[in-house]
């Protein structure tokens, strides 16, 4: 009994770098790295922050110099506007137009996309006759680029020559003009990005799914619980964190989007499919207003900056938190 009493109390209170206090109240001091383990720490992080700090930070730096300035990208900005360029933005229809847009990008992913890809991972989830090939079919348009995945759909429904366009037109419809027409061009967009993105929602759910333990199934079925129940009370719980991490990255995705857009209808028409990063590019590449496009690159980056964190803040919150308390309560 002493000797055991004797052997817990470096453990709990006196291991290195552990936060606990001691016995009599103490907290320990942590151990210093040793020279050689510090030197691998330092050869390891140094090309991983060389570069993080060429490719993030410095970028982020040179746009917010530039976007202070009128500058059309030649020789050094001299022109010094201050925060004109932001008045600016803010004060363009088309940009707020594609504020307006963007979020209702979001809002369908949210309502269509992600419960959409969140049932056909509970049907997958359920042992069907080849199960294995759905699951690598409706994945396997994650796999190609975005230029690829807008590529084809423009082949698709080209006017008069694409598959697409030939069927709707022998149901009477006119498909082909689904992005070329204003009121339907957002739409048509979004049923193109849902059908890339949706296998990847649909396999991070899947994946949340089965790390679930049967047993909790086999006691909600021996209370009596229907399979609504079941997934209402258990299954939709447990897949929280994996359905937040989900909604995290189809926002920050919406807010981004520029490749398959910029393929598929250059923004039009009449800037009715027109992202941040495409108004960003027209007037950085096509109109040479390098400045004013920094402005609008970087209420970009900081819409994504604000919305991650306090999405961290608000919502991971819970999820950090467990993590933490679980591998507290393991050491």
């Amino acid at each position: 009994m002493t000797t055991a009493s004797t052997t817990s109390g470096p453990r709990a209170g006196g291991a290195a770098g552990s936060s606990v206090p001691g016995p009599d109240g103490t907290r320990p001091r942590r151990r210093r790295p040793r020279p050689g383990r510090l030197g691998a720490i330092v050869t390891f992080l140094t090309p991983a922050l060389v570069l993080f700090l060429l490719l993030v930070v410095a970028p982020i730096v040179v746009a917010s110099y530039a976007s202070l300035y009128k500058w059309n990208g030649f020789g050094l900005p001299e022109n010094h506007v201050g925060l004109e360029n932001y008045t600016r933005a803010l004060g363009d229809p088309t940009f707020r137009g594609d504020l307006w847009r963007g979020l209702v990008l979001v809002v369908l992913s949210l309502v269509v996309q992600l419960p959409v890809a969140l049932g056909l991972a509970m049907l997958l989830n359920q042992p069907l006759r080849g199960r294995s090939v759905y699951r690598l079919l409706f994945f396997a348009p994650y796999v190609l680029s975005e230029v690829t995945t807008a590529v084809l759909f423009t082949l698709v429904f080209s006017p008069n020559r694409g598959l697409g366009d030939t069927l709707s037109r022998w149901l009477g419809a006119d498909a082909g003009a689904i992005f070329a027409d204003p009121d339907t061009v957002l739409v048509a967009v979004f049923l193109v990005i849902s059908w890339k993105y949706f296998g990847l929602h649909m396999i991070l759910y899947l994946a949340g799914r089965q790390g679930i333990p049967k047993e909790l199934f086999e006691a909600a079925t021996t209370d009596g619980a229907g399979a609504w129940q079941t997934f209402r009370h258990v299954t939709l719980p447990l897949l929280g964190p994996t359905i937040r991490i989900s909604v995290f990255l189809s926002v920050i995705g919406t807010i981004q989007l520029f490749d398959m857009v910029w393929v598929l209808t250059g923004g039009g028409p009449i800037h009715a499919s027109e992202t941040m990063a495409v108004t960003m590019y027209q007037y950085g590449f096509r109109r040479f207003e390098v400045g004013y496009a920094s402005a609008i690159s970087i209420v970009m980056f900081l819409l994504s900056l604000v919305f991650a964190l306090s999405y961290q803040r608000f919502v991971l919150r819970r999820d950090t938190e467990g993590a933490l308390t679980t591998q507290g309560g393991q050491r």
